[in-house]
């Protein structure tokens, strides 16, 4: 009886073993992917992003109680500026982002938090790297999984053991670097700029300008579609359809229409300010030297029913800005009465080193200007975020926008109303209406690849990307100019850090407990038999014994 007992425990504890061993994955099972680390860049003594790069830690899940030296994995729902902190707090090893690859499946209230929380979180510096990876099967399964060992927390003790000594599988994400993290101040800012030239001679200026980089949590995944890439297809679109005017003799107007795409508007609109400087301080026979009527900054355009102009002073009556804001009232109040347009005023703060619009750098210059966008605050999150793709862009309400700039813009001009034009007079209308095809492809051509700015000079895609918009200048524009920055070695404006997109491997590995309860198995395996194999004499006793009394 008692042979058969020890018999039947070894072979249950044997098949325990190998079902163990069987589901255990192996140690050495990775996967390698490429993940995009958070922006880190010095600008005006002030330093943003993280500082880190190197990773080795566990994977967690965010709802894990202690993640001190742990790599919290989080979603897209899950990243919020509370549980950012709270990884800081704890000092975890790393933040691991998962962001979908369809954006438009995201809840809007669930885009507006985590663009909310991004914001906040590239304000000050941190050591705790920050990656972000696209979604993928492998990543998923490692999320579901750590999100399965945090929803045991809740369970019995035994439960919660045995889990993770049996079946839990642990996660180790690496990220190695042999080589520092080192910053670059070499990079080139194109600005564009073109004209097309009015009748007559010593005519005024108007500026139509819009900046084209984008900007996010990682530069490599900071699409930029509301911002900025509608303010930059709004003013090509602007480009193609003056040309017709100005091309005709009987249509050319008494004014120079000049257009400028700027590098650098993320980062204090850099390009912007070199772009001034070197016309006015050096080019005498720059447009802006002339009389320069006003400068229409186009800034994040694609969504919202309202306008806002924006003002470093409010603008007095009988001036050509007040003049042009009065026309583009005009044709809101007689084509678009639902949209609303304000006025915000903001005055310049000098002490301040960073300026929030673009035309701020035209107003410290003495040069009327104004920017026009569908945001009010110019704090406001969608101005840096990596959701802003095209899932952000309402087509019908960018091409609308652009509507109201071209007719506000061609009224002026040519003093419709001063002629007595009709309010709701179209000029754009038949061959010279906004085409939505042509929008749709430059807006789809702007997002196709990051637009942020340590990249432009960089990538041969990204150069593309330059070159692509300085043809479209040159095929509607004349004597357009291509103006590449580069900053003072000795006292850079800003600072970009390379290693933005290292690889990462993730191991799946059993946790060490597991060895040692495997281990544990073992043993009493081979205790069962050792015991047997020395009590073999003894056994065979009893065996005998008791087939003796069964055939009695």
């Amino acid at each position: 009886m008692l042979l058969r007992d020890l018999s039947v425990a070894s072979v249950v504890l044997l098949l325990c073993v190998q079902c163990l061993h069987g589901s255990a994955l192996p140690a050495v099972s990775s996967y390698e992917f490429t993940a995009y680390r958070m922006q880190q860049y010095n600008l005006a003594q002030h330093k943003h992003g993280c500082r880190g790069a190197i990773v080795v830690a566990e994977a967690r899940s965010a709802e894990e109680p202690v993640l001190t030296r742990r790599c919290v994995i989080m979603k897209v729902l899950d990243f919020t500026t509370d549980k950012y902190l709270e990884a800081q707090r704890q000092n975890a090893a790393a933040i691991l982002i998962l962001l979908p690859k369809n954006i438009s499946s995201i809840p809007h209230d669930t885009v507006q938090s985590f663009m909310v929380s991004e914001s906040k979180a590239l304000l000050k510096e941190t050591l705790m790297p920050v990656y972000v990876a696209p979604e993928d099967e492998q990543l998923l399964y490692m999320y579901d999984e750590v999100k399965q060992a945090a929803a045991t927390r809740t369970s019995s003790i035994f439960v919660r053991v045995l889990r993770s000594i049996v079946t839990a599988t642990a996660f180790q994400i690496l990220v190695s670097n042999s080589v520092p993290i080192k910053g670059f101040t070499d990079n080139a800012i194109a600005t564009l700029e073109g004209v097309l030239p009015g009748a007559g001679e010593d005519i005024p200026t108007i500026v139509i300008t819009a900046h084209y980089d984008s900007y996010g949590l990682a530069p490599w995944l900071a699409y930029g579609a509301d911002s900025n890439g509608s303010g930059v297809t709004i003013l090509l679109e602007l480009a193609r359809l003056f040309q017709k005017l100005f091309s005709s003799p009987s249509t050319i107007p008494p004014y120079n229409l000049m257009f400028s795409l700027t590098g650098g508007g993320k980062y204090n609109f850099l390009g912007t300010k070199r772009w001034i400087e070197e016309n006015l301080d050096h080019a005498e026979t720059s447009l802006l030297h002339d009389n320069v009527e006003f400068v229409l900054c186009l800034d994040t355009l694609a969504n919202s029913d309202e306008l806002y102009v924006h003002v470093s002073r409010p603008p007095k009556p009988e001036t050509p800005m007040h003049s042009f804001m009065q026309q583009l009232e005009e044709v809101v109040s007689s084509r678009f009465p639902h949209v609303k347009v304000g006025l915000v005023h903001k005055k310049i703060n000098l002490v301040e080193s960073t300026v929030a619009w673009e035309h701020e750098r035209y107003s410290l210059r003495k040069i009327p200007s104004f920017t026009l966008s569908h945001l009010e605050d110019p704090k406001s999150e969608l101005r840096g975020s990596m959701l802003d793709t095209m899932s952000q862009v309402d087509f019908r309400k960018m091409k609308r926008n652009g509507i109201i700039v071209a007719e506000a813009l061609a009224r002026y001009m040519y003093n419709l109303s001063g002629k007595g034009s009709p309010k709701d007079v179209q000029v754009f209308k038949g061959q010279l209406d906004f085409h939505d095809g042509r929008m749709s492809s430059l807006m789809s051509f702007l997002t196709s690849v990051p637009r942020a700015t340590q990249l432009l000079d960089k990538e041969p895609s990204h150069i593309l990307l330059v070159n692509s918009l300085e043809h479209e200048f040159k095929r509607y524009l004349q004597q357009v100019h291509r103006h590449a920055f580069r900053q003072d070695r000795r006292d850079p404006d800003i600072t970009f850090f390379d290693q933005m997109n290292p690889p990462v491997v993730m191991y799946r590995v059993k946790p060490a407990a597991f060895d040692l309860f495997l281990g544990g198995c073992i043993a009493a395996y081979l205790g069962i038999v050792y015991y047997t194999i020395q009590n073999c004499g003894y056994l065979y006793t009893k065996l005998k014994a008791a087939m003796k009394s069964k055939h009695e």
